[in-house]
């Protein structure tokens, strides 16, 4: 078959994870580190990435039939990727709105940038405390105990005080937890 009626997928192996979207009419709240890192890799991309991969499917593109040329398909490919995560990144920053924890002035209350710590109420009394930081979507990484604002831990813990305890509903089902510390760094 012609490679003329084959459509080439765009949503095939993005090498680039994506966001999840913000709630609509919601500001994309971010932290300044959180931030810089979106830049540093907006940088990265095009500054050096990008332009080396141009390099290589511009010496592709020398060597002839474009139509065989594994290193002119992929490449190509591959720019368009980067374009897509290049585009994305320059909206984000765009709109981001920075917040820096450090300057909170109400400490005692859980809002955005805030470090919890919580424990268990009901069910495993043997579990240790757990600490989170509320951070933007872009920079949620819940493995390194940052979690995105719009996720159910973070939204019941928004606005609540040290000993306070709250309820959410988690994938696990209905959760309570108490408020042991807050925290901003």
């Amino acid at each position: 078959m012609s490679k003329a009626f084959i459509k080439e997928s765009d949503e095939d192996d993005d090498a680039f994870e994506q966001a999840p979207a913000l709630p609509a009419g919601s500001k994309n709240y971010m932290t300044r580190s959180g931030w810089a890192a979106l830049k540093v890799e907006l940088d990265q991309l095009v500054k050096t990435d990008r332009p080396a991969l141009v390099q290589v499917v511009s010496w592709a593109a020398s060597n002839g039939d474009r139509s065989e040329n594994g290193d002119y398909i992929y490449g190509k490919k591959r720019l368009r990727e980067m374009d897509r995560r290049i585009r994305f990144l320059i909206k984000r920053l765009e709109a981001a709105t920075v917040v820096d924890p450090g300057e909170q002035e109400n400490v005692d209350q859980v809002f955005f940038g805030a470090t919890v710590t919580i424990s268990q109420v009901a069910g495993d009394a043997g579990s240790a405390d757990e600490t989170y930081q509320i951070v933007g979507v872009d920079e949620a990484d819940a493995s390194a105990g940052r979690i995105s604002w719009i996720s159910p831990l973070a939204r019941a813990l928004l606005k609540a005080h040290a000993g306070d305890s709250v309820r959410f509903h988690s994938p696990a089902g209905l959760r309570e937890i108490e408020i042991v510390g807050i925290r901003y760094d």
